[in-house]
């Protein structure tokens, strides 16, 4: 959890958009019997973090739903209209290739590398850049 915080600290350097990681165990049982995705779910932590929130619309979620091994990566609109679906769906592929050969570290921060990439090109850091979204990962 340390090595994903200093890798989000070190990736909002580089450019002006927000990355939040976050970490859920399983779906609890309500959402399991309603059918609910980890896509749906992601959405509505995109939400609860307020990652949609930040002033340039460029904020970033990465979620992992260890249960399933599924990785989701949400964006604001301002930086999705640059990256697109297929964007994002490469990363999360990557990640959970490298989560089923139990290199989770190493997948984790290979995802916030690619994210910051995207952001880097698309938002440069440029004068101030505050840091308005915890570079902290959050478990659900």
């Amino acid at each position: 959890m340390q090595a994903i915080e200093a890798a989000i600290g070190l990736s909002e350097r580089t450019h002006s958009g927000e990355i939040r990681f976050a970490v859920e165990a399983a779906l609890d049982a309500y959402s399991l019997l309603k059918g609910k995705s980890a896509r749906e779910r992601a959405i509505e932590v995109f939400s609860q973090l307020r990652v949609w929130d930040t002033e340039c619309n460029n904020g970033v979620l990465i979620y992992l739903l260890l249960a399933d091994r599924r990785v989701e990566i949400l964006a604001d609109r301002g930086v999705h209209q640059k990256v697109g679906d297929q964007g994002w769906a490469d990363i999360c592929r990557e990640m959970e290739r490298a989560f089923r050969q139990g290199r989770f570290e190493e997948g984790a921060i290979l995802g916030i590398r690619e994210v910051t990439r995207h952001l880097a090109e698309h938002y440069p850091a440029q004068g101030e850049n505050p840091n308005e979204l915890a570079d902290a990962p959050v478990i659900l």
